[in-house]
């Protein structure tokens, strides 16, 4: 069965920590062993793991993103979102996590964020938990 989490965002651009849904949804199905998939149906948005301590890595994330994928530039697509499409495609829109002993395997400072890079939107993230063992 497929989850599904219901992400509001509030700025054009901006990373949500949905680690505790994410947490809840997989203690919900008592799976000791298996994966965690994680996606995004939107071509602007995208998923990232990483430090989830210190919000000023996730302002250094999207602050470079920026830098380097600029918003106005000699773009073809007319709707004026080109960069928030490129830095989609280029972040991805698909996670894949071990689950172990019931755990998800994040790293000590990891978190597991949705990255808006077109908002303020409403957004979807669904989530497929797959069991690899049974006890």
């Amino acid at each position: 069965m497929v989850e599904k989490i219901d992400v509001i965002t509030h700025k054009s651009r901006e990373l949500i920590d949905i680690t505790p849904h994410v947490e809840k949804i997989v203690e919900k199905t008592k799976i000791r062993e298996g994966i965690v998939i994680l996606y995004v149906p939107h071509t602007t948005a995208a998923l990232i793991i990483n430090e989830g301590a210190d919000p000023s890595v996730r302002d250094d994330i999207l602050n470079t993103l920026s830098y380097l994928i600029p918003r106005n530039k000699d773009y073809k697509h007319l709707e004026g979102n080109a960069d928030a499409h490129i830095q989609s495609s280029i972040v991805g829109c698909e996670k894949t996590i071990f689950i172990e002993n019931g755990t998800m395997l994040l790293g000590r400072w990891q978190a597991i964020f949705f990255a808006e890079f077109d908002g303020p939107r409403q957004r979807e993230v669904y989530i497929k938990i797959v069991e690899t063992s049974k006890h």
